[in-house]
């Protein structure tokens, strides 16, 4: 029975036992490490989208969808106390649910991860061009510095490439990062908190300098959109943009993953991840506040006054308009853009730069992450072992990081940044749900098992959790809800003609393909 497949959880945690490690963070360290994994792409990138969703009420859009991430963290922290091994939500699902669903949300997470670092070079594109032109003078022919912008016939999708045909710095980024994790390159933590320094210095200097000039006024109609969108809209509104936005906290699962090098996780973990989105979210609502009061916020309607999904036809018509050129929603680098039009034009080329520079780090740790969870299948025997063999002298599963490279660079090319982030959210939504869910059968399952961390109150949080997810994702609008069973039943498909046959729990070999010394090093969890 599928159901009953389950990786042996004491197998598991025999591996976690040989490689463990020191217990030394507090809950200072534990939150230090929450925001620098946390703040990241979706608020320097998915600024203009939630506005054009929710106008100034994406203000609320941050404040849901963290506390949405709040009481999922809870429960993701129990399972990473328990299972502290690689492989993220697939390997506690395995330990838990069993096989069948683990396969899902493993095949999930590679929708995440892969889809996330596509959304990011899409980002870096926007800084990139917008710095060019700010300083240079020179930009790229529209034909490719954009993909097209997409509508559905029915439920096949339709492109219109009269804003753009390929975004080709969106490809050269993808395909660079792909190159280093191909050779083997990896960013140290001293590099890495460089850049996380970099990003919340850059943030900091544009709260400052947006502040002083805000203006009330700007944030009237507060909820241009309403809560849930005009009728007949989907993924609209001030719950449409918090479940885009969500994008913006995705990396808060490093504190989780941390519980194994706590001091007093039962105390401290907590006090991380709480601490951590606390901050993140007050920062976040500083940024939003100066990027609306500084030069408003309000969504640009489409040719009959509609409201008007980012990304889609009747939105780039409206963006093509002169008097809609400038607008906050329309701009492709949204924080940078608001200082230059408030005459900070150095500072915000300086903040262009910044993103340069720290975004690439991303699509590293995506890419990264990406990989771990396909290498861990792969020695599961779910997916074909080939996928990830190592490179003899790079020793990096070269085979598996090619093709995931390919695979971003191509809905980089094609796909606005919007989008992809929606799309990526419904794979997150559903490893945290199949993440809440799991916590509460183990604790009907196996009650008396030791957990270094247990989920207070533990039978409120994990249906919060849950509702929060399911509330989220029936929120995203219906083409990035559509991507998320269409990805599972292709999965479905290749489980049941390949990993159901070929699984190792299923032929009884017993292995934790964690402990393989060829395994490519633990990723730093994606940043959001």
């Amino acid at each position: 029975m599928i159901f009953g497949r389950i990786k042996p959880l004491d197998a598991i945690l025999a591996t976690a036992e040989k490689k463990s490690l020191h217990r030394s963070l507090g809950p200072i360290q534990l939150t230090l490490l929450g925001v620098g994994a946390i703040i990241g792409t979706g608020i320097f990138v998915l600024t203009a989208a939630a506005a054009q969703k929710a106008g100034p009420g994406m203000m609320w859009s941050f404040i849901i969808a963290g506390a949405v991430c709040a009481v999922a963290a809870l429960c993701y922290s129990e399972l990473a106390s328990m299972v502290p091994v690689s492989g993220s939500a697939y390997t506690y699902s395995y330990a838990v649910v069993g096989e069948l669903l683990a396969w899902m949300v493993g095949w999930a997470l590679i929708l995440e991860y892969a889809v996330a670092a596509s959304a990011v070079s899409v980002g870096w594109s926007g800084y990139f061009m917008g710095l060019l032109k700010s300083v240079t003078g020179l930009e790229l022919p529209a034909a490719l510095a954009a993909g097209p912008v997409w509508s559905m016939n029915g439920f096949i999708p339709v492109p219109d490439f009269s804003t753009g045909f390929i975004n080709v710095p969106a490809i050269v980024v993808a395909l660079a990062v792909t190159l280093l994790l191909m050779i083997g390159t990896t960013e140290s933590a001293r590099v890495n908190a460089v850049l996380v320094t970099i990003k919340v210095i850059a943030l900091t200097v544009f709260i400052a300098l947006t502040l002083p000039v805000l203006d009330t006024g700007n944030f009237s109609p507060f909820t241009p959109n309403g809560w849930f969108g005009p009728p007949g809209t989907s993924g609209m509104g001030v719950v449409g943009a918090a479940a885009s936005i969500f994008f913006a906290y995705v990396g808060f699962d490093a504190v989780s993953t941390a519980a194994e090098e706590t001091k007093n996780p039962q105390r401290n973990v907590p006090i991380g991840l709480i601490g951590s989105l606390g901050i993140c979210t007050i920062f976040y609502l500083f940024v939003a506040a100066g990027a609306i009061g500084a030069m408003g916020a309000q969504p640009v309607l489409g040719p009959n006054g509609e409201a008007v999904q980012p990304g889609s036809p009747g939105f780039a018509a409206a963006c093509a308009m002169a008097e809609h050129a400038q607008s906050l929603v329309c701009s492709n680098e949204a924080l940078a853009h608001v200082l230059r039009e408030i005459n900070w034009k150095v500072v915000g080329n300086a903040l262009g730069l910044a993103a340069n520079l720290a975004l690439p780090s991303v699509i590293l740790m995506m890419l990264f992450g990406q990989t771990r969870i396909f290498f861990v299948m792969a020695r599961d025997g779910l997916l074909p072992e080939k996928l990830a063999t190592v490179h003899p002298k790079w020793r990096t599963p070269h085979i598996v990081t090619l093709i995931t490279g390919v695979f971003v660079a191509i809905a980089a090319a094609l796909l606005p940044v919007g989008q992809l982030a929606d799309i990526s959210n419904s794979g997150t939504l559903f490893a945290f749900l199949m993440v809440s869910i799991a916590v509460l059968v183990l604790r009907v399952r196996d009650p008396g098992r030791h957990r270094p961390f247990r989920t207070p109150a533990v039978w409120i949080v994990a249906p919060l959790s849950i509702i929060g997810c399911v509330a989220l994702y029936v929120n995203l609008p219906i083409d990035a809800m559509m991507v998320l069973p269409i990805w599972g039943g292709f999965g479905l498909v290749i489980y049941f003609l390949y990993g159901y046959r070929k699984s190792h729990v299923g032929r009884g070999v017993v292995d934790v393909p964690e402990s393989d010394p060829d395994a490519p090093p633990q990723p730093v969890p994606p940043i959001g």
